[in-house]
């Protein structure tokens, strides 16, 4: 064991691998700046926002569910998302790698 801040214990490589595969699509991306611009959209608003198919967002969304990025809060027939403080500190860092 290490004190080192930098050090990744090997046990949570799985567990960032399926985060990293969460942001690792431009669609994703403009998903997750999207949300950060205007929290609380629905699959119908995201989907119209960037001109993408219901579906394809849907799925997108899915994936950034498993991820840990955004959270689903239903509202009578559908179903608004927000990004989690996981996805809005991935932000700061795409916008450090910028």
């Amino acid at each position: 064991m290490t004190d080192n801040p930098n050090h990744i214990h090997t046990g949570n490589f799985r567990r960032l691998e399926r985060v990293v595969k969460g942001f690792a699509n431009h669609r994703r991306l403009e998903i997750l700046h999207l949300l950060h611009k205007e929290p609380e959209l629905s699959v119908e608003d995201i989907s119209e926002r960037l001109n993408i198919g219901y579906e394809n967002a849907s799925d997108h969304l899915r994936k950034m569910a498993i991820a840990g990025l955004i959270l689903k809060r239903n509202e009578g027939n559908n179903v608004r998302h927000k990004l989690t403080p996981r996805a809005e500190s991935i932000l700061v860092f795409c916008k450090i790698l910028e």
